[in-house]
């Protein structure tokens, strides 16, 4: 099995990389006041990618810290996947025209699936679908919106499209470092031919041991890291060779 790639969250509010709880955007903690000094560092520690994600934007439909994700791209040579906000082919095409390696999309994946098939057939490899749960039902605009859509149905809906990877996470754990639902993703990965990459709820190593473990044979791709990494409970070097033991 290869390694499970890392994807350290630079979560971007008011301009500043910031953490949320359960995605609650007064819940907010600051952790580093210039984002793209953040990136640079995660760089520094040899991650292979960045996962940005624009919080203002997810609740406004539209990007917001534009200028912050700007800077980002200026600051780093790796890979970045951005989501929130993205609403439309004009920002598809702006964002990855700009040097957007993956365009995450979430809430227009619920609204609006025929965008995510149009963008797929524009953009191949270049297309994530973000899906953010809450007692398995999806949730949309920035996580305000609880969808009636399961989970695991808009994951499928979307196996012939050509997405390259789905984010699953789970927002009752997302910020709580209370352990990833390995349970509900487990189970989504199984009922897909599409990469999973995991999301919400990583505290510490064991958590990452935890999914290795139970990513064995399934299409479990990479994990999503945000507070933890920050908080320093978890040391990039450490936690890549547990994903690539």
């Amino acid at each position: 099995m290869p390694p499970l790639t890392l994807y350290p969250a630079i979560d971007l509010k008011d301009g500043q990389c910031v953490r949320l709880r359960r995605g609650e955007m007064e819940q907010a903690t600051v952790y580093a006041p210039d984002p793209a000094a953040q990136a640079r560092a995660w760089q520094d520690a040899d991650f292979s990618w960045l996962h940005v994600v624009d919080l203002n934007g997810a609740f406004a439909g539209r990007s917001v810290n534009a200028a912050a994700i700007a800077a980002i791209l200026a600051a780093v040579t790796i890979p970045v996947q951005l989501g929130g906000g993205i609403r439309d082919m004009a920002g598809i095409e702006a964002w990855l025209a700009a040097g957007i390696r993956r365009v995450i999309l979430g809430s227009a994946a619920v609204k609006n699936p025929a965008l995510v098939r149009e963008a797929c057939r524009a953009f191949p490899g270049r297309i994530v679908v973000g899906i953010d749960a809450r007692d398995g039902k999806v949730a949309t605009e920035g996580w305000a919106e609880t969808s009636a859509v399961s989970a695991r149905d808009l994951a499928v809906s979307f196996e012939d499209a050509g997405v390259t990877a789905i984010v699953y996470t789970d927002i009752g754990r997302d910020g709580m470092l209370s352990g990833l639902n390995l349970e509900q993703t487990i189970a989504l990965a199984e009922a897909l031919a599409t990469p999973i990459i995991a999301s919400g709820g990583v505290g510490g190593p064991q958590d990452l041991i935890d999914l290795r473990r139970a990513a064995a044979g399934t299409r479990i791709e990479g994990v999503i890291v945000g507070r933890a990494l920050y908080d320093g409970r978890i040391d990039p070097a450490g936690a890549r060779a547990l994903l690539a033991a």
